[in-house]
């Protein structure tokens, strides 16, 4: 249920909880606009969030859905409460990665043409980047079905009425410094939130933007950036840290300046490749796609129409995967981009997991290879190294969480080690609460001792969204009933996640109080 209020939610988010809870019951837009009365446009304009909605419209659309989505008045945190201990069973399909689409959204002011993107993902953190877009004047349209956003920049940016609320529940709102910089030569943009994870510098992002004229002050709330006209042909940029925004930002600024940038230290991740292929389509040469080096030779304009399809979300593969592991279940993911999950497999496989890889097959852009992985109960056991995240092609900086539920599953001590965030190592201790053994070593280590006799509790959600989806698995393992409280934050970066491992067998319900 969303509590519906004019100042905090907006049409698109109404639509997108519409759109959801329709094709949870299997209903067509025609079925649903049979129940309600009215036209199958109609309820594509509303799920689309371009309709204004009653009150009277809003119940009634709550009783042809059987579902308590929609309510007014004062918004309410949302709790989930899982009854665990409950094997699953069935095929989950990964749905197209949020960072990727977050970067292409960024990347689409880089053209004065029209951007179609395909099957995004339709989570918080798009609709605020997508928020932002519309403040400042970009036409960003939903299709009928929700799937799909074509967006269409203005000849003139209208960056004062920028949305700053938005803006600031973001940390994504950094990478709009390389797109702008080739297009304004002064502007403001608010300071970038998101979640809580220690200290995140942006000092790499200034690192990777001066030498394309960027010089940027920080004065109450915002950044204060301008932009220098004058710059060599040809440009080398140096990352000092191999981070995926930071690369994204410095590709986008290389995409609009009219010469050759090499890019040193550069990450080959899977968000970047995305940013990789789009940039090809819009007429910018990208040389070295996949490695730490590229060459990117960029064009003074960009106007093209274009359509592109974001790759599968390795970090939402590795969550359901994580889902059959810790409920000894035999469960198939389909659509893992095992290109970006071969570590993690390998480490899986170490520790004894069963599974299985159908063929490899294209995901819709063309480019990024596809599998089904089909995992079994197993007998885990510990491995004898640590685990530890590397830079693509190393483990993911955002899967490690999931192996502190695993590793907790698993007999032996496993030591998990976060080097890369200050508090995230912290927010992973509370499955003890669910009967787990993790002991926490400094900041950034844990140990984790298993196997573990899972139990039912209330744990507060963590603030920062993988160790918050850790919990829930947690219980989803655990006999009994659990309360997850507060967790709006899951909402970032999944869509629907409680009702698709609902259709696997899960026992979760949504509830305010």
């Amino acid at each position: 249920m969303t509590v519906i209020d004019d100042t905090q939610t907006s049409l698109a988010e109404i639509g997108t909880l519409i759109r959801g809870a329709r094709q949870n019951r299997g209903l067509t837009q025609t079925q649903l606009a049979e129940r309600l009365s009215t036209s199958q446009s109609a309820i594509a304009r509303i799920e689309q969030g371009s309709q204004n909605l009653s009150v009277e419209l809003l119940a009634r659309i709550n009783g042809a859905l059987d579902a308590d989505l929609l309510s007014i008045g004062t918004p309410r945190a949302a709790h989930l409460r899982v009854t665990g201990g409950q094997q699953l069973s069935g095929t989950i399909t990964v749905k197209s990665s949020k960072n990727g689409a977050v970067a292409l959204l960024c990347a689409s002011l880089l053209n004065r043409g029209r951007t179609t993107l395909r099957q995004v993902a339709r989570i918080v953190e798009v609709d605020r980047i997508v928020d932002v877009l519309r403040s400042i004047g970009v036409r960003a349209t939903w299709s009928a079905d929700g799937k799909d956003l074509e967006i269409v920049p203005p000849a003139e940016l209208d960056l004062s009425a920028i949305d700053e609320e938005a803006a600031r529940r973001t940390r994504s709102i950094i990478m709009f410094l390389g797109p702008l910089l080739g297009r304004e030569s002064a502007f403001n943009l608010p300071y970038a939130g998101g979640c809580d994870l220690g200290t995140r510098t942006v000092e790499p992002h200034m690192i990777a933007l001066r030498p394309f004229g960027l010089d940027v002050v920080a004065t109450a709330g915002q950044y204060e950036a301008t932009v220098q006209p004058d710059r060599p042909n040809e440009i080398t940029v140096v990352l000092t840290e191999r981070g995926d925004t930071v690369t994204e930002n410095a590709l986008m600024a290389a995409a609009r300046h009219p010469g050759v940038t090499t890019l040193r230290n550069a990450s080959p991740n899977y968000m970047v490749q995305d940013l990789c292929f789009y940039l090809e389509l819009l007429g910018v040469r990208i040389e070295g796609i996949g490695t730490t080096t590229l060459r990117v030779h960029g064009l003074a304009d960009i106007d093209a129409d274009v359509e592109y399809a974001p790759g599968e979300d390795p970090v939402e593969a590795m969550s359901l995967i994580t889902a059959g592991i810790v409920t000894d279940s035999e469960i198939t993911v389909a659509r893992v981009p095992v290109e970006f999950m071969e570590i993690e497999l390998a480490t899986l496989a170490e520790m004894g997991l069963r599974y299985t890889l159908s063929p490899e097959y294209p995901a819709a852009n063309g480019r990024t290879r596809l599998v089904d992985v089909t995992v079994r109960p197993s007998e885990l056991q510990a491995p004898i190294d640590k685990i530890h995240p590397m830079p693509f092609p190393g483990l993911n900086i955002d899967n490690l969480p999931f192996f502190a539920v695993i590793a907790a599953a698993a007999s032996g001590t496993t030591l998990i080690h976060d080097w890369v965030y200050d508090n995230r190592a912290i927010h992973l201790t509370d499955l003890t609460r669910l009967g787990a053994d993790v002991r926490l070593l400094d900041p950034h280590r844990l140990d984790v001792t298993g196997p573990t006799r899972w139990s039912g509790a209330e744990v507060s959600c963590p603030p920062a969204l993988r160790p918050a989806v850790v919990i829930l698995l947690g219980m989803l393992a655990a006999k009994g009933t659990s309360v997850l409280r507060n967790v709006d934050i899951i909402a970032r970066g999944y869509e629907q996640l409680q009702e698709r491992l609902i259709e696997l067998g899960a026992q979760i319900e949504t509830f305010r109080d």
